[in-house]
């Protein structure tokens, strides 16, 4: 599969089953998470897995998941991540959105369904999974699978999904 059918294959499920994902697929995914690149290869993620039936049952607290068996916390420490001089823009968010990118599209490979949550509660994630203040949780990642049938990767084909490349990009100027 070409990189563009891999990406237009990717969908958000919003209907997981009970399946849980086999460790060996759950460790090609963060695999794919820990070779994303970062600013200057600093890599301040940290990723915390959340599979256990006491995890999840704290993870309801934090954001609706949807029943995915696996959820992670993309976390990042945005002292380690790199800061642009000419602004002090500080890239940690970024670099964790990256990593999360990279998983999305591993899991997509392998037929994992997933969800990309920016939708939380940040606070109650860092009580209930006891996230250092140096650390701020930043994206979550529901992982699973569905009875549903995944969407149609020509969906990206209709302008009520996706805008054309000429309203999106220009050339040499804006």
């Amino acid at each position: 599969m070409s990189f563009l059918e891999l990406a237009k294959k990717r969908c958000s499920c919003r209907n997981f089953n009970d399946q849980q994902v086999p460790e060996e697929t759950l460790q090609y995914i963060l695999e794919a998470g820990r070779v994303a690149p970062t600013g200057v290869n600093k890599q301040p993620q940290h990723i915390l897995v959340v599979r256990s039936k006491e995890g999840l049952a704290k993870m309801k607290q934090v954001t609706k998941f949807y029943n995915a068996q696996t959820v992670l916390i993309i976390c990042t420490e945005p002292d380690a991540a790199w800061t642009r001089q000419g602004d002090d823009f500080n890239i940690a968010d970024i670099d964790a959105t990256i990593v999360t990118s990279h998983m999305i599209l591993a899991a997509t490979e392998k037929d994992v369904a997933s969800l990309w949550i920016c939708r939380f509660w940040p606070e109650i994630a860092r009580k209930e999974f006891h996230i250092p203040d140096n650390y701020r949780p930043v994206n979550i990642l529901a992982l699973g699978y569905t009875d549903d049938a995944w969407k149609s990767p020509e969906r990206h084909d209709t302008e009520e999904l996706r805008k054309p490349l000429s309203e999106t990009v220009t050339y040499e100027t804006f």
